[in-house]
């Protein structure tokens, strides 16, 4: 493989831009990369754009010789990379976690275009939270319960006759746009009223896996499929934008059904 390539000025402008912090809260998340390479070339298109947060989930293999040629300067960013066995480990702090995949009607999600994706995504940063934008594997990208672990899927749209993206390719799209939305200066919307911290991606996983025991425990299901009615409930909740309190809210609410349907068995 070609390991060279011609190298762009970056020029940045004069005025001041939000980068620098809401940058920091920007994550890069690479799930099960299949070749090496890849995770060097991803570590390059991440510092042309002044971010530096890379995060590799499961990889086939581990960053060797072939990455650092690839990354091209980028060793720092590639050395610093944060390492998880799961996907859910790697964004539980997050309150924005978005999915890079193509069209798909496999999961029901929100689509947004890679300049929408990144105005959200360094609004939320902006505001002080902690965002991932997830990449999946070479070959046949995110798994239906990775994507379920997504509020919004990013779609490139590339050539649909010709839509093969490699996966740095991709990286560099929305790191691109990440910048820009970076030197335009996007703004948080300002709360209407004070509010406790946002609910993380950890705790409101946390509230959804109650819910699904609490619904087989009352048997709401009644012997369909509850997966149709999991992703349904998991985009109203995740519409709902809820704080901790909210959550505790709620999961307190289901302790309390919990307990009684478990009354209800004993008498």
């Amino acid at each position: 493989m070609n390991t060279e390539a011609t190298t762009y000025e970056a020029g940045a402008p004069a005025r001041a831009t939000r980068g620098p912090d809401a940058a920091l809260r920007l994550r890069i998340v690479l799930v099960g990369t299949q070749h090496p390479g890849n995770i060097g070339s991803a570590a390059r298109a991440l510092k042309t754009m002044g971010l530096a947060r890379l995060v590799l989930v499961a990889p086939e293999k581990s960053p060797n010789a072939e990455s650092s040629a690839l990354a091209a300067g980028a060793d720092d960013v590639l050395e610093g990379a944060a390492r998880h066995d799961t996907l859910a480990e790697a964004v539980a702090d997050c309150r924005l976690v978005l999915g890079c995949t193509a069209r798909s009607r496999r999961v029901a999600l929100e689509e947004l275009l890679p300049r929408d994706a990144a105005t959200r995504a360094v609004a939320t940063a902006a505001g002080g939270a902690e965002v991932a934008l997830v990449f999946g594997r070479e070959r046949t990208g995110l798994e239906n319960e990775e994507l379920q672990l997504c509020h919004a899927a990013v779609h490139i749209p590339a050539n649909p006759d010709y839509s093969s993206l490699n996966l740095a390719a991709a990286v560099q799209v929305l790191a691109y746009e990440l910048r820009l939305a970076l030197l335009a200066g996007a703004a948080p919307a300002p709360p209407t009223e004070p509010r406790d911290p946002p609910a993380s991606h950890a705790q409101l996983e946390g509230l959804f896996g109650q819910l699904a025991e609490t619904l087989d425990e009352i048997d709401f299901h009644k012997g369909r499929a509850p997966e149709s009615a999991m992703r349904k409930l998991r985009r109203l909740f995740l519409r709902a934008d809820m704080d901790e309190r909210e959550v505790r809210l709620l999961r307190g609410i289901l302790s309390d059904a919990q307990r009684m349907a478990m009354l209800a068995r004993r008498g």
